[in-house]
């Protein structure tokens, strides 16, 4: 059965001791997760993401159908034990997010540019317009 939640994750928060400043949202725009700046420059976009926790190897972009998808996944645990080796605390995690953005069917995978570093992934996408195909006449020779 689920507990409502009224003050914090569940009324047994309280109860059990946990205090409220330990609380831990799981929506985008309270943990940062995946929120997004975009800055346009004369050639380019930079986008700017965070994806606080992961690691460089959790994150995968890729350039499919003019659409630019970034993909995190972790899995992490932490164990601590007591002097006698029981477990004190034992916690598992495990999560996954995707954003897409659509960037040109133009723009090609060796055009862009990304760097990872202290949670922030950082995209330079450059600039580029499909240049429409100039339609060629053909003329059928007759004869006569």
């Amino acid at each position: 059965m689920l507990m409502p939640s009224i003050i914090g994750e569940t009324l047994l928060d309280d109860f059990f001791g946990v205090p409220k400043e330990h609380y831990v949202r799981t929506n985008n725009s309270s943990n940062g997760l995946m929120q997004t700046d975009i800055a346009e420059n004369d050639d380019s976009f930079l986008l700017i993401m965070n994806l606080p926790g992961f690691k460089k190897e959790d994150v995968k972009a890729e350039l499919k159908d003019g659409y630019l998808t970034i993909n995190a996944s972790t899995n992490t645990s932490k164990e601590e034990k007591g002097e006698n080796g029981k477990y004190i605390r034992k916690e598992r995690f495990s999560g996954s997010c995707s954003r897409s953005f659509y960037v040109g069917e133009a723009v090609k995978q060796e055009d862009i540019k990304a760097k990872f570093e202290d949670g922030t992934l950082k995209i330079t996408v450059p600039k580029k317009e499909l240049k429409p195909e100039v339609e060629e006449s053909k003329y059928i020779a007759i004869e006569g």
